[in-house]
């Protein structure tokens, strides 16, 4: 389990796109589960769409890529620094099953399928209560940065 305070030392997000605000379980090398709730004070909200308010998809991608990153350095055991980032290298298979709205609380699971030459390769389920909102394979990589 990881509170906010563990997740803001390795993820370099803030407000308004920091996308996990609890780990509820992890296993390194295996599998995260994550959480997101979900407010209407989202202020991407505001214009998507203000008559009927949804989280866009390529956040809750996001939200699944940031559980993969903090998956990742527990298995490698590092806090990553200022030079380092995480980066999305491909996305394959993204679809989008259920509208995630606000009040709505993101359930992340994150599965380790692959790591080879740098490149981390994840599944990953995002479910609102037991209805599947968002999957996708993710693959990403850490580089140093200058």
């Amino acid at each position: 389990m990881m509170d906010i305070h563990e997740i803001l030392k390795l993820l370099p997000h803030r407000y308004p796109f920091l996308m996990v605000d609890r780990v509820l379980a992890y296993e390194k090398g295996k599998s995260i589960r994550a959480l997101k709730n979900v407010t209407i004070n989202e202020p991407f909200f505001t214009g998507h769409f203000p008559h009927r308010p949804v989280m866009p998809g390529v956040l809750m991608l996001e939200a699944m890529a940031q559980a993969a990153a903090l998956l990742s350095f527990a298995t490698q055991g590092v806090t990553p620094d200022d030079k380092t980032v995480y980066y999305f290298a491909g996305i394959d298979g993204a679809r989008f099953k259920r509208p995630v709205e606000p009040g709505d609380q993101l359930v992340m699971d994150v599965e380790l399928v692959r790591h080879k030459a740098g490149i981390y390769k994840f599944k990953g389920i995002t479910r609102v209560g037991d209805e599947v909102a968002c999957e996708a394979e993710l693959m990403c990589t850490m580089r140093t940065v200058a």
